[in-house]
């Protein structure tokens, strides 16, 4: 294999002749080999779209030469396109604050550039990584910058997959409208709901999450270009410092700002806390979602049976015909490791000293497998539990029939005590409440049939007082 010998400030290294990385990536590939994964491929655009934008900053304050600074562009739609991903080689989890992905970029651009110059690989008299690719920078306004960018182009994907769950479990609420069931309270039979009641509850629950994660992406859209080292702006132009944020808009299309306060900026890492803080959330919801599938699900014989879960692969290796609740069971597991990654990302958070946080690398990693399994796992539930769900009537009812859960309604016709003796002795004797109730005469049928009616013992009727507020208030 042909090399070339490239130098940095701590010595030689040989490069491969058809590299477009250089020693720094080299080097850190070398002391970082951790997950053995990639940056994340959309940070590698995110990192071209800023380097970008800093090339036309210093171009149009006539601090980088027009020639140089097209090629430097040039270089980066490439990358921004999809092109050399591969010479991206430092691995997602590094020391030194991202410098090594940053350097990565630097290189990689300036060889590219070089290229489409007529130079050579490796010949940085003619673009340097660092003199050109990264003027006016430095990996800690650059990786944050890059890192923010990232973010919200992953979190939309992300919120699209819920809005898909919400209507999914709308459409499942208003399809399973007329079928009551028996609530449960602490999983002991409480008073009876209807099953779509139960699925605009999730549906309700998932539009919450949605509204957290739109809202959250604010926290995001400030960020510390501009402030290079620790957020004083050393090495900056006036001009640069001015305009670099508006072109990041132009570049990348998202509305970013720069902020007010470079150095708190610079230093300080909490609105990432609140992102991973929502999807937390997020995740703690769709996991309680997915218990309660399972449990209303289970069985069939011997469980609850009131709803069918989609049939997706066979359960066990030496039970045959047992099939698993498998999609709630990926749900819960995405959620249990999003959980965990809060926690990491919050350490990571928590560990900056002074002028600088060390850790994004760790803490970007994290954030991003939490917003996209939370994507995947959203997906799947969607697509192969959610909208294939069907209800067991037959079973709702036979359950909320036999259950003491009923005399609740009872209470303000007959009195607490009543129906409290009603239901132990409904109980006791195995004996329904309706059985029960009209073999002591305790009630007529028509005052029991419109006592237990499926509407009013699910839902209160409140357009009687609504408008006679309205009339009042038009009294008034």
């Amino acid at each position: 294999m042909e090399t070339r010998m490239e130098f940095d400030s701590i010595g030689s290294m040989s490069v491969p002749a058809t590299a477009y990385y250089g020693v720094q990536s080299l080097r850190a590939k070398q002391n970082f080999n951790i997950t053995k994964k990639a940056i994340h491929p959309e940070l590698i655009i995110s990192l071209a779209e800023v380097k970008k934008a800093a090339a036309i900053t210093n171009k149009n304050a006539n601090l980088l030469p027009p020639t140089i600074a097209n090629a430097i562009i040039n270089a980066c739609d490439e990358i921004i396109c999809g092109k050399l991903h591969d010479e991206f080689i430092v691995d997602a989890i590094q020391g030194g604050a991202g410098t090594s992905a940053n350097m990565n970029a630097n290189e990689v651009i300036a060889n590219r550039a070089i290229e489409l110059l007529g130079g050579n690989k490796g010949d940085y008299s003619i673009v340097h990584p660092n003199d050109h690719v990264n003027m006016a920078q430095s990996t800690n306004d650059v990786f944050p910058t890059a890192g923010k960018l990232t973010i919200l182009k992953l979190l939309p994907k992300a919120i699209n997959e819920l809005q898909r769950l919400c209507n999914a479990l709308e459409l499942k609420s208003l399809e399973f409208n007329n079928i009551i069931k028996m609530g449960r309270t602490q999983l002991q039979d409480a008073v009876p709901i209807r099953l779509g009641q139960s699925f605009h509850a999730f549906a309700s629950m998932i539009k919450r999450d949605i509204t957290r994660l739109k809202k959250v992406q604010e926290e995001m859209l400030t960020v510390n270009i501009g402030a290079t080292a620790i957020g004083t702006s050393i090495n900056v132009s006036p001009e640069y410092l001015c305009n670099i944020a508006d072109n990041i808009q132009k570049v990348t299309g998202i509305k970013v700002v720069q902020s007010k306060d470079l150095i708190d900026a610079t230093q300080n890492l909490d609105g990432f806390v609140c992102v991973s803080g929502i999807l937390k959330t997020c995740a703690v919801n769709l996991s309680k979602m997915a218990n309660d599938l399972r449990l209303l699900s289970s069985g069939p014989k011997t469980g609850l049976n009131e709803i069918n879960l989609p049939s997706m692969q066979n359960g066990s290796s030496i039970m045959p015909g047992k099939v698993n609740p498998v999609i709630p069971e990926v749900v819960s597991q995405v959620a249990f490791n999003i959980i965990g990654n809060d926690f990491t990302i919050t350490m990571a958070a928590e560990a900056g000293q002074l002028e600088l946080n060390a850790f994004e690398p760790v803490l970007f990693y994290n954030l991003f497998e939490s917003i996209e399994t939370l994507q995947n796992a959203t997906k799947t539930l969607t697509d192969n539990c959610v909208s294939g769900i069907t209800a067991n009537e037959d079973r709702c009812k036979e359950l909320l029939e036999s259950s003491v859960g009923i005399s609740t309604a009872l209470c303000p016709y007959v009195g607490y005590k009543k129906a409290a003796e009603i239901a132990k002795k409904a109980l006791k004797s195995k004996k329904s409440v309706k059985e029960l109730v009209l073999s002591e005469k305790i009630l007529s049928t028509d005052e029991l049939e419109q006592i237990l009616d499926p509407v009013s013992m699910t839902e209160v009727d409140r357009s009687s007082f609504e408008k006679s507020k309205l009339n009042i208030n038009k009294a008034i």
